[in-house]
């Protein structure tokens, strides 16, 4: 019986990985609970109910929502529809600015001039606060 039982070869793959992550899992779960339930979160910021409510918009288009920003009242179509197509544009044409002989180069100097552009909208809140 002893000897039956050393001779027998446990394959890795399904059981012992599987034992393994159930162990992980049961351990991370174990340790979820404790610290949940040790540490109650924080309410988060106190609401002034007094304060004129300023909404923002989602993660996503924050990046659009600081544009409009940029450029209000007439200029709103350069930071609306003008630099968001370009931007595209210049990103769906990306794989093909680099196939001839001089195509480093002109990738080159599209990348300094993005860069350029990131530097200028960067600096724009800091002399119109």
């Amino acid at each position: 019986m002893a000897s039956q039982i050393r001779n027998t070869v446990k394959k890795c793959y399904p059981d012992y990985l599987l034992a393994r992550g159930a162990f992980r899992r049961v351990c991370c779960h174990r340790n979820n609970c404790c610290s949940c339930d040790g540490i109650p979160q924080d309410v988060g910021r106190q609401i002034d109910f007094s304060a004129q409510y300023r909404p923002k918009p989602e993660w996503y288009f924050l990046r659009l929502y600081q544009l409009v920003r940029y450029f209000p009242g007439r200029a709103a179509f350069f930071g609306t529809v003008l630099i968001p197509v370009a931007s595209m544009v210049f990103l769906i044409s990306t794989p093909y600015l680099d196939t001839g002989k001089y195509g480093r180069r002109v990738a080159s100097a599209m990348c300094i001039a993005l860069l350029i552009i990131f530097i200028i909208f960067t600096l724009i809140p800091a002399v119109n606060p």
